[in-house]
């Protein structure tokens, strides 16, 4: 077959909620599209999510199914990209922790990105596993019993996991022989490595970099303010100033006489 078709027939969920890393949808859809793959957005209700660059607003993606309309079975792998928001809202979902399980316990591949580990450890997946993720979310998932390697991707059996976005290109690589059903090329580790020394700096560096109103803007907010109360301030007192209107004269009534 076509390596550039490699996933063709290929049916793959992506579950993914409002505040997804939008690098870490992004990218990975291409990627499955290219090779093939017939690709759902699923998520917990239906219409569109947000994404997220970092800590901006990213772009709003329409949802293919809502989660209480997916089945496992009608897809060869899953997908779940991470971010700050939306592995922490797809935990706290049972449908979405079952959605998961299903995948897992049918051995179906699962892809995961830098949070969303997070929600094979609330779904009671990550015990005896060795992944990755992004480095802080390293302790949950040591103490929810994996191993933790502080690698691009990370491949045990069936899962697949990634750091972030700056991996995307290495996960990508991994991803596709994952999801062609190819095995893994090497066994877990024993020992989890130990945690950052410090923080990575792209969550710092986007921050850093946010724009912030200028006085000159401040002080034009404030002015519009003033002047927004000041103007309803004179109508009221226009309106208060103004003679009640007097009713309107009862119409007199005409009587027909007939002659």
């Amino acid at each position: 077959m076509n390596a550039i078709k490699k996933l063709a027939g290929k049916k793959i969920a992506v579950l993914a909620a409002d505040g997804f890393e939008q690098a870490e949808l992004d990218t990975p859809l291409a990627a499955l599209a290219g090779c093939g793959a017939e690709v759902a957005l699923v998520s917990l209700r239906r219409g569109r999510i947000r994404g997220m660059h970092m800590h901006q607003p990213g772009d709003l993606v329409r949802v293919d199914k809502a989660i209480d309309d997916a089945l496992a079975s009608d897809y060869d792998g899953l997908f779940i990209p991470g971010g700050y928001v939306s592995p922490d809202i797809l935990r706290q979902s049972a449908l979405a922790r079952a959605f998961v399980r299903q995948f897992d316990a049918a051995g179906k591949p699962i892809a995961l990105l830098s949070q969303a580990p997070l929600i094979l450890v609330s779904a009671g997946l990550a015990a005896r596993r060795t992944l990755t993720s992004w480095p802080g979310v390293r302790d949950d998932v040591v103490n929810a019993g994996a191993t933790w390697l502080n690698r691009d991707v990370v491949r045990d059996a069936h899962v697949l996991s990634s750091r972030g976005t700056q991996d995307v290109p290495a996960f990508v690589q991994a991803m596709i022989p994952c999801f062609a059903g190819e095995p893994a090329a090497a066994g877990p580790a024993a020992q989890s490595d130990p945690p950052q020394e410090k923080p990575l700096e792209q969550p710092n560096q986007s921050l850093r970099w946010l724009s912030a109103p200028s006085f000159g803007t401040m002080l034009s907010l404030a002015l519009l303010g003033v002047g927004v109360v000041a103007a309803q301030r004179v109508r009221h007192k226009h309106a208060a100033a103004e003679p009640p209107a007097l009713p309107d004269a009862p119409a007199q009534e005409t009587k027909n006489v007939s002659q």
